[in-house]
């Protein structure tokens, strides 16, 4: 063992609060963190040698695979780095780990209970195939997060290999329904569980995510041992050095949903007063024989420190702008059962992207699982509305978002883009996908969809 601070590089191109977490937990368990991310990491080759800049010895992967439209630059990036320094989760383990179905798949071969499921590139083989899950079941996209692109769906009805340009999947539903809906996170760092707890999905909803407003419960101690050493025998399988295993109970044992590679922390804490953060630092640490202490990694535990960390480098000014978006625009709009194009109205008044109910129905977005209240200017206090998840694809891009649905009929346009959409968007009032320039009336119509 060195008794030399170790110089820990996180790999992260977001700042997410697990990030600055882990940097913040190494810098408190007395060595060295770097974040490595756009404005300062470099790879150099240089007469046959090879550096990595800022130097470091040892990288812990938080790359978010999940949220990027190329997902390869980012996979590509990582096996670079993990070609020359040791490197926690790596890039093949993360890969097969944010595909759910190549997930189950793994799992399976490794006889690992997980649901009954069907992937299938064709319409016609897909549809062949979804009685066998009964009349409803889960209808997933193989990459997503935050339980965006999952749906429970009537299977009495056809749906599609695809959702926009990603991949979707059948699964039978597991449900003990004789209980609330609950699932249980277990998180695991190296060979042991930092903790777990059950998240019960909102009301009206099925999804546990914590991101969806799901309640969290402490289930560290007194969780059932059958779903502790699952959850540790799939992280071993799926080759990640921490992640979050999603377990479900059926009335014949616990199947595992997904193993994530880079699992939030706020629920977690919030359930069990601890963060895995330094637990992940005395990982990657000990991994190029660093010393951590004990007491040490208990203390840093007891908090969740996503301050912005000392080794963050100063941003540069953005040179890159945001692209335009008219105010009337012309997208394709997707759900379970197809897709197709529809004007919609930009609104940066309204939090969230809402959809008329035929079109809605159209498309298969939904079926309606939850509720959201709306601020509406002529309802005090907002009222609710039902919402669903649907992909909106605006030019090469594609939006995975949770829509409020509204009868629109009156209105001009079937879909209103929110702050969900348009925060990645600079708003050209000017442009208009419509070639009638004549006065609607919109005054009235914008007073009546602010949300």
């Amino acid at each position: 063992m060195s008794s030399d601070p170790v110089r820990v590089g996180v790999l992260s191109l977001h700042n997410s609060k697990e990030t600055k977490a882990i940097c913040n937990a190494v810098e408190d368990l007395g060595h060295e963190p770097v974040w490595l991310r756009e404005e300062n990491a470099a790879v150099s080759v240089e007469d046959g040698d090879v550096s990595v800049e800022p130097a470091v010895d040892v990288i812990a992967n938080r790359l978010l695979l999940s949220n990027t439209d190329q997902p390869a630059e980012l996979l590509g990036l990582a096996a670079t780095f993990e070609r020359i320094r040791p490197m926690l989760n790596e890039p093949n383990a993360v890969l097969a780990s944010i595909h759910k179905f190549a997930t189950a798949a793994t799992l399976a071969d490794w006889n690992i209970r997980v649901p009954d499921a069907l992937l299938a590139l064709s319409n016609d083989r897909l549809n062949e195939g979804r009685e066998r899950f009964g009349d409803v079941g889960v209808y997933k996209t193989a990459i997503g997060t935050h339980g965006g692109g999952t749906w429970k769906v009537d299977l009495t009805e056809r749906v599609n290999p695809k959702v926009g340009n990603r991949q979707a999947f059948l699964q039978k539903l597991i449900d003990r329904d004789d209980e609330k809906h609950r699932d249980l996170r277990v998180y695991v760092v190296g060979d042991e569980i930092v903790g777990s707890m059950y998240r019960y999905a909102p009301e009206g909803d099925w999804r546990t995510n914590v991101a969806l407003g799901g309640a969290v419960e402490d289930a560290t101690d007194d969780m059932p041992e059958e779903a502790a050493d699952t959850a540790l025998y799939a992280a071993e399988v799926m080759g990640l050095d921490y992640a979050g295993v999603d377990l479900v109970e059926g009335y014949d044992g616990w199947y595992v949903l997904e193993v994530n590679p880079t699992a939030g922390f706020k629920g977690l804490f919030e359930a069990t007063g601890t963060s895995p953060a330094p637990y992940i630092a005395k990982h990657a640490i000990e991994t190029v024989g660093g010393e951590v202490d004990e007491a040490a990694v208990e203390r840093v535990a007891a908090t969740l420190d996503d301050s912005r960390p000392s080794c963050a480098p100063a941003p540069k000014p953005s040179t890159t702008e945001q692209p335009d978006i008219g105010y009337i625009e012309e997208v394709v709009v997707t759900g379970t059962s197809g897709s197709t194009q529809a004007l919609a109205k930009s609104d940066t008044g309204a939090t969230r992207t809402s959809i008329d109910t035929q079109l809605a129905a159209e498309i298969g977005a939904g079926p309606i699982k939850s509720m959201t209240r709306v601020k509406s200017g002529s309802v005090k206090g907002g009222k609710a509305r039902p919402v669903v998840d649907l992909v909106i694809g605006i030019g090469g891009n594609q939006h995975t978002v949770t829509a409020s649905v509204e009868d629109r009929g009156h209105m001009e346009y079937p879909l209103l883009l929110g702050r969900d959409i348009l925060t990645d968007y600079r708003v050209d009032v000017r442009r208009r996908a419509d070639t009638d320039e004549a006065e609607r009336g919109e005054a009235g119509e914008i007073l009546e969809e602010e949300e």
